[in-house]
């Protein structure tokens, strides 16, 4: 059983980052739209008889996250490309996937510059962000993780918030019954990103 590339998607110490500015922000309301998103997914994976963990040995009995924190909510850059290229990214199993290169987001953390690249695929509205960072291998899985980001009518140049706080595992994580897309090198934030999702219990 495989699972194709992005459709398994959906102020702390030495953090320095550079959040929306958003006046008008409810927090309360912030934090109960991401709690309900993780809560619904959770419900989804672990307990739906539809969940395409259902049949997997092994599998976690919850899923774990690291506490909201706005600092993640990271205000970044954006740069459409402007003649969008069709690339190739690496699968953790099975053949390479074919995506879209989209766009890029600079933003800063822990006071240095950093890039993500994004990128679509047939039939998808939001901005896939495949990621690492430095929590790879200990706290977060070594594959790394994915973001989402919906960039709604933003233009060239304009500010977009990636919400970290919403970064989950490719299901590959779960499983190895799964393949899921590998990020490229260049999307290797040098920083911990301690925010999303953690590796599962289980």
């Amino acid at each position: 059983m495989t699972r194709a590339g992005g459709d398994d998607t959906v102020t702390r110490p030495g953090v320095e980052s550079r959040r929306m500015p958003e006046p008008d922000l409810d927090e309360a309301a912030w934090r109960e739209r991401l709690e309900s998103f993780r809560r619904e997914k959770g419900a989804f994976l672990v307990d739906d008889p539809a969940s395409p963990l259902a049949d997997v040995d092994d599998a976690p009995t919850r899923l774990n996250w690291f506490p909201l924190d706005l600092e993640y909510r990271i205000l970044a850059r954006y740069q459409p490309v402007q003649d969008p290229e069709t690339v190739t990214l690496e699968s953790t199993t099975g053949p390479a996937r074919k995506y879209e290169r989209v766009a890029t987001f600079g933003f800063t953390i822990s006071g240095d510059h950093h890039v993500l690249t994004g990128y679509r695929y047939e039939g998808q509205e939001s901005i896939f962000v495949p990621f690492t960072d430095e929590t790879n291998g200990a706290e977060t899985p070594e594959v790394g993780r994915y973001l989402d980001v919906d960039v709604g009518d933003a233009e060239i140049g304009d500010d977009v918030a990636l919400e970290f706080n919403l970064a989950q595992l490719p299901f590959a994580a779960y499983s190895d019954e799964y393949a899921s897309t590998k990020p490229p090198e260049e999307n290797h934030v040098e920083a911990p990103i301690r925010a999303g999702e953690r590796l599962p219990e289980r």
